[in-house]
């Protein structure tokens, strides 16, 4: 069974007539008839009856005639989706976000959706990178944007790191911590663990270079105390009470950089995660062209305080 077989089967039923019908398919008398010949010994029933010159659609033919309109509605309509999707005037994209492109990404990128491409469909996800990594295997998501250092290697994965911001320790104005900062040229991690400690899940590499500058004490695991996947939610919670957040500074623009004694010098790397081989997705250079300009830092680097310590 053709689309080609299932428009005879259309025409035919709207003319009655195998010489119009062949008339308006361009095609000769024999080839329509045995165009819709096969296709009813393929279904192995008939679909007209045959009433001297003209012809009828039997009971079994109108039911077939009317899923046959369905398709043929359907195929045009994949057709039409497919030159959209070529010409850049469509696309459909299941894009997954860790923790900080979910808070620095996901408006911009809705956002712009809307307004510049109104004939996109968008699906945005949340989850861990493990998570995000495991759906984007199962292809039910067509990238990824996550900090390219909580990633386990893999040749499954193709990644293209397009940024990198800048993390630090981030408190309310007023927090008891700045008060001492100025006072004692920075501030210690042992000061800053007398607070709640709030972060994301941090990456192995983040924690290796927090152990490295503030010792054993300073590994996630044993100084985070409020963690979760959602960094507005830490800001907000930062924001009204005494908490230190751990984050890239340009998630709490509104926060305080503590100035810390080493300071932390750590950065997220965030990057573009599709898997190896497959074809690319329409609307995904949409997507890079908007993390160059939504994932940088804008807030200005907090000076260290006179006479910090060198890391």
């Amino acid at each position: 069974m053709t689309l080609v077989q299932l428009k005879h089967l259309i025409t035919l039923a709207e003319t009655g007539s195998f010489s119009r019908s062949a008339e308006a398919l361009f095609l000769t008398q024999p080839a329509l008839s045995r165009s819709i010949r096969a296709l009813e010994d393929e279904l192995g029933q008939p679909l007209f009856d045959r009433i001297g010159r003209h012809s009828a659609l039997t009971p079994f033919g109108r039911a077939m005639a009317v899923r046959a309109r369905q398709v043929l509605a359907d195929a045009d309509a994949l057709r039409d989706h497919g030159r959209r999707l070529a010409g850049g005037e469509a696309a459909e994209l299941r894009i997954g976000l860790g923790s900080g492109p979910g808070a620095m990404l996901m408006t911009p990128l809705l956002g712009r959706a809307a307004e510049r491409h109104p004939g996109w469909r968008i699906e945005v996800s949340r989850a861990t990178t493990a998570l995000l990594v495991q759906a984007l295997q199962a292809r039910a998501l067509d990238a990824l944007v996550v900090d390219v250092r909580s990633l386990v290697p893999s040749a499954e994965l193709c990644v293209d790191t397009l940024c990198e911001m800048r993390g630090a320790f981030l408190v309310r104005p007023g927090h008891p911590l700045l008060a001492l900062a100025e006072r004692d040229a920075g501030v210690a991690f042992e000061d800053v663990r007398r607070f709640p400690i709030a972060s994301t899940p941090l990456s192995d590499e983040v924690a290796r270079i927090l152990m490295q500058r503030y010792g054993p004490e300073a590994h996630p695991g044993r100084c985070v105390t409020l963690r979760c996947e959602e960094i507005p939610s830490l800001v907000e919670v930062t924001a009204r009470s005494d908490a230190v957040l751990i984050a890239i500074r340009a998630a709490g623009p509104g926060l305080v950089e503590l100035p810390m004694r080493p300071a932390l010098e750590a950065s997220a790397r965030f990057g573009l995660v599709t898997l190896a081989g497959r074809e690319p997705v329409p609307g995904l250079d949409a997507v890079r062209a908007l993390m160059r300009q939504a994932l940088v830092d804008r807030v200005e680097v907090s000076p260290p305080a006179a006479g910090a310590a060198a890391p």
